[in-house]
């Protein structure tokens, strides 16, 4: 089967093109892979909102879609060899349909557990090269870290927090409704002092959509704390102790979650014990892991 001759790789994100941008999760996912793949040998690019069908495309070799709140049609040649179509579900799989699944070459999901036979397990990853542990900065930060937005509700995590009489740092949009100024830190903390934040923090908190709980989708902050060596405390998720082991606790209500602060040294163990997970974790899931997993696949199957 002949292909494209630009041998290009396009990874499609739902994030606007510009600043805005660079405020979406999923740009910078889409970054990590891109870089990761070109690292594997394979020319890539990231494609913003709405240049998923520009004439561009069909001159690509391979189309990734990460597919999180928006469905992508692929688009297909008549007559000449189209791209190779690639979906991977990395959020709300409640949003996908084997139709839309059926429309692709080859589907990943972001989980061990969801999907039919045809859909291959392709966890979430961390970029172990901005994502590491920082021993000399450890315990320096934020006493109780977490970064996200509202969503649009109290999220449970940081009401659970508040009840236990936990004081979280918090930076993301839309908390003002919900809890006092002084846990709102910011708006907004820029990626690229992520992995400082996390190595810092005493304690970092994470939370997941619940159909994403429910269906094995791990949140990427997941990873990318845990690279950190950062102690992390999570809402509980289905596959989320066979992935993360002891470096993840999870809790089911406040009184366990304030149990899990105040005995945090025990809870996690020292701090080599929790380098030494961050880099079994990196070794496991990394972007350059995932990269070279998609290449192998796509190939056999192009040469099927």
């Amino acid at each position: 089967m002949s292909r494209s001759p630009s041998g290009r790789w396009s990874v499609v994100c739902a994030s606007p093109a510009g600043e805005s941008g660079n405020q979406w999760g999923d740009t910078w996912f889409a970054r990590d892979l891109v870089d990761a793949l070109n690292r594997a040998g394979k020319p890539a690019q990231v494609i913003f909102r709405d240049q998923e069908h520009a004439p561009e495309r069909m001159t690509d070799e391979v189309v990734i879609v990460l597919r999180g709140l928006r469905r992508i049609r692929p688009q297909r040649r008549r007559w000449r060899q189209s791209p190779t179509w690639v979906l991977w579900v990395i959020s709300h799989p409640e949003m996908v349909t084997q139709s839309e699944i059926d429309e692709y070459d080859l589907a990943f999901a972001a989980s061990t557990t969801w999907g039919g036979p045809e859909v291959r397990p392709l966890l979430q990853a961390t970029n172990v090269h901005r994502f590491t542990t920082r021993p000399d900065i450890a315990d320096t930060g934020e006493p109780v870290l977490f970064v996200g937005s509202t969503r649009g509700q109290f999220r449970p995590i940081i009401r659970d927090a508040i009840v236990a009489g936990i004081r979280p740092a918090v930076y993301g949009v839309g908390w003002e409704e919900f809890i006092s100024p002084e846990l709102h830190r910011a708006a907004f903390l820029p990626n690229e002092r992520l992995p400082t934040a996390y190595a810092s923090a005493h304690l970092v908190l994470n939370d997941h959509w619940q159909a994403m709980a429910d269906n094995g989708f791990l949140s990427n902050r997941l990873f990318d704390a845990v690279a950190c060596g950062a102690r992390v405390i999570s809402d509980p998720a289905q596959g989320l102790t066979e992935v993360f082991g002891e470096a993840v606790a999870q809790y089911s209500s406040p009184a366990e979650l304030a149990s899990l602060v105040a005995n945090k040294d025990l809870v996690f163990g020292t701090t080599q014990q929790r380098i030494q997970r961050a880099q079994d974790l990196s070794q496991r899931h990394s972007f350059d892991a995932r990269a070279r997993e998609l290449i192998t696949v796509v190939e056999q199957w192009q040469r099927s």
